[in-house]
């Protein structure tokens, strides 16, 4: 099979959407820079999703909202969003205004007769620049390779093997049998049940059994998903440090480049003598002030979900949707199971505001509440990129406009 994006058909259109191979699946994964493997792993997704969808009667399945939780991953990744909210916000604290202000007086003072024109806006740049907001985007894209390379890889097995017909008779107890056993984050056992739904949802005539399938499948793999995504998402919450002797050194760099030799050699003159200079009692309220604000920001991005047509979803907020008529009231008794472990709120949205994105249940919670809201939403299938996005991702470039 080609690589995916070469063949790329909007919803209408006469051929259908390449399905991904093992080999695309560990081609991507490979990929060394991490903007545009993002990008083609959220392509990927989309097409695993609409493969599998084309089986199951055109419902939503785990890759379908993989697609907008990795396009959401991006924004991240990229650290656009973050850094613009991050400076928004830093312009309109009291607290911080003042910190700058503290920090310009007190360069004056270190630096009598140095013209410090613009320096509260170099200040802010420096905050901006030392609230490692990198280090959300290397966490965030380390989770991304984490699942794709994992999960999308059995979503491509699965497909393959139905496109072979291995799986009639005993093939789909032979393709679970080759998941790892036991429970995540290093066993397979949820997977194992979940491809064994997908595979049974394929062949059964009742629409609510398919539904119901369908959703206690994506919700297993979600659990799975999300289990071994707890490093990475605690990594991406923590991340915003701010180091005041850092914010200090960044401070003086940006605003006295052409005086280094003179300007560091007072400051270790004024060190050996065991005072803290103007500027680092300065960098030290902003950094406290900051690190506040970036975590405030980094929350609340990780915690925003786009969907199509411009869609938000604000997971610290109840989910504002309704259960599908089919999925109102369920019946399958491993989903209520399974449901009654990380649904504490039975057949009702309310609640599912997630507190803490960095707590399993918190978010999983919201997770299984959204599958089962959005499960039959056919604007979910739509292509996450057009199609001239798609040809430059495919062709190793960040295409122009993202968004």
């Amino acid at each position: 099979m080609s690589q995916p994006g070469a063949d790329v058909h909007e919803p209408g259109g006469s051929a259908p959407p390449a399905t991904p191979s093992v080999a695309d699946v560990e081609r991507i994964s490979a990929h060394a820079e991490p903007v545009v493997r993002n990008l083609r792993i959220t392509h990927c997704y989309h097409e695993l999703s609409r493969a599998l969808s084309a089986l199951t009667g055109g419902s939503a399945n785990w890759c379908t909202f993989a697609v907008w939780a990795s396009k959401q991953v991006g924004r991240s990744i990229r650290q656009e969003d973050l850094e613009h909210a991050l400076e928004r916000l830093l312009e309109s604290s009291p607290e911080v205004t003042a910190g700058v202000e503290f920090a310009v007086r007190g360069l004056r003072r270190a630096f009598p007769g140095r013209a410090l024109d613009d320096a509260g806006r170099w200040v802010r740049r420096a905050v901006v620049a030392t609230a490692r907001l990198d280090a959300v985007g290397d966490a965030t894209a380390k989770g991304n390779l984490k699942v794709f390379e994992e999960i999308a890889r059995e979503f491509a097995r699965f497909l393959a093997a139905c496109a072979d017909g291995s799986l009639d008779g005993d093939g789909i107890a032979e393709f679970c049998a080759a998941l790892r056993p036991g429970e995540p984050p290093e066993g397979q056992r949820y997977l194992r049940q979940a491809f064994a739904r997908y595979h049974l949802a394929m062949t059964t005539e009742d629409p609510k059994q398919r539904a119901e399938l369908l959703l206690l499948a994506n919700v297993e793999v979600g659990l799975h998903e999300q289990t071994r995504l707890q490093p990475e998402i605690t990594a991406a919450l923590e991340a915003p440090v701010v180091d005041p002797r850092e914010l200090e050194r960044r401070i003086l760099d940006l605003l006295l480049p052409d005086n280094r030799v003179l300007r560091w050699l007072r400051l270790a003159v004024l060190t050996a003598l065991g005072r803290r200079t103007p500027v680092r009692v300065a960098s030290e309220q902003l950094a406290d002030q900051t690190r506040a604000l970036a975590r405030r920001v980094v929350t609340r991005h990780v915690m925003t979900l786009a969907l199509p047509g411009g869609e938000l979803l604000h997971l610290g907020d109840d989910l504002p949707a309704t259960f599908p008529p089919p999925l109102a009231r369920l019946t399958h008794p491993e989903l209520l199971a399974l449901l009654g472990q990380v649904d504490p709120t039975p057949d009702s949205v309310l609640g599912t505001a997630a507190r803490d994105w960095s707590d399993l249940p918190d978010r999983m919670h919201y997770i299984a509440d959204m599958f089962r809201c959005h499960a039959l939403r056919d604007d979910l299938l739509a292509p996450p990129f057009t199609a001239a996005q798609v040809v430059e991702i495919t062709e190793g470039r960040r295409p122009p406009g993202l968004l």
